[in-house]
């Protein structure tokens, strides 16, 4: 692994450098059934595709959802007192409120598909540090909250859906990016929670002095995130290690969360092979860095919400496509004659 890495770290990149490989027979044995079906062959397309990447990573044919599961993670940020969101750090909490009591878009997304939903609070009342002026986190508590995401698996979901809520954090992914892929603040902002042209001018001052006062320190993907990241991508970017190593597929959702797969693509590409990319943001940005990790969204639905709504849909397709693959016909059941 590359000596750079901090010591806080260590154990960290090391399970983003050994990762376990797909199941490649499971995947045959879903493309042997396929070819069974009342269907021309590869007519489903993404939807085959979805239940070959279900089987590849549970590791058994055919795959199962029996439980799949939305994880949102929920922080406050520092950077928020630079005028970069058009609503207070104080909603962070409001909404958490109302995805437990069922009121936002994911609850009722979940509630109808049967998908379960958790929510992961980090230390609301403490937000990170400006990351203008000073580090989001330290390393060892950057670390340790990565170390807190990966508890999210212990449900033993068969399917983990990715999402996240945060005032100011759409500033801070930017960041993220920016400082992955270089650039400047403006190349990676946008509107966010819907903030107005002075609002997008102070987000791309933000990411400009964050980048500038931690320059010297920008040294590897583990400690950008913890000098400018938030503790949600931080806690996400657990969930995803943690998925990878008990064999559990994932699914990121928007802007926000695709930046914790990036950290964990900057530090191995093969990190995120068991991740699928539910959608393609309306942030402008979110385009940019998923062409960055060579990746390819699932759906376009200029959505820009977050809170694992664009994941929990993408969930509702793997369903769909696991539903059909399994109870379809067989043109030998269905007494249709094959290709000749």
């Amino acid at each position: 692994m590359p000596p750079t890495i901090p010591a806080p770290f260590t154990d960290i990149a090391e399970l983003l450098t050994i990762v376990p490989d797909g199941d490649e027979r499971a995947v045959e044995a879903v493309r042997a059934r396929d070819v069974t079906l009342t269907k021309p062959r590869g007519s489903l397309g993404k939807l085959e595709e979805l239940v070959e990447f279900l089987a590849r990573w549970q590791g058994k044919a055919p795959p199962t959802l029996a439980n799949p599961m939305v994880a949102i993670f929920a922080g406050n940020h520092g950077v928020t007192a630079r005028g970069v969101s058009a609503f207070p750090p104080e909603v962070t909490a409001q909404m958490v409120a109302n995805f437990t009591s069922g009121g936002a878009a994911i609850s009722q997304v979940c509630a109808l598909h049967e998908i379960n939903l958790r929510v992961f609070e980090l230390a609301l009342e403490m937000p990170t540090g400006d990351i203008t002026v000073a580090p989001a986190m330290d390393d060892r508590t950057c670390a340790a909250t990565i170390a807190y995401g990966m508890e999210a698996v212990a449900g033993k979901p068969d399917l983990l859906a990715i999402g996240e809520m945060g005032i100011g954090n759409t500033t801070v992914a930017a960041a993220l990016y920016a400082a992955l892929y270089g650039g400047s603040g403006a190349d990676w902002v946008g509107r966010g929670t819907g903030v107005d042209d002075q609002g997008m001018g102070r987000k791309a001052a933000a990411v400009d002095a964050a980048l500038a006062f931690h320059h010297s320190e920008l040294v590897d993907p583990l400690s950008i995130l913890a000098r400018l990241g938030g503790r949600e991508i931080a806690a996400m970017l657990g969930a995803i290690i943690a998925a990878r190593q008990q064999k559990i597929p994932v699914i990121v959702d928007g802007f926000v969360a695709t930046s914790a797969a990036a950290i964990a693509h900057a530090v191995n590409p093969r990190a995120i092979d068991h991740c699928v990319f539910a959608h393609v943001s309306a942030e402008t940005a979110h385009a940019r860095a998923l062409q960055a990790m060579r990746v390819t969204p699932l759906l376009d639905l200029n959505m820009r919400l977050g809170e694992g709504s664009g994941a929990a849909l993408a969930v509702v397709l793997a369903k769909t496509a696991l539903h059909v693959h399994t109870h379809m016909a067989t043109f030998g059941e269905a007494a249709v004659s094959d290709r000749e």
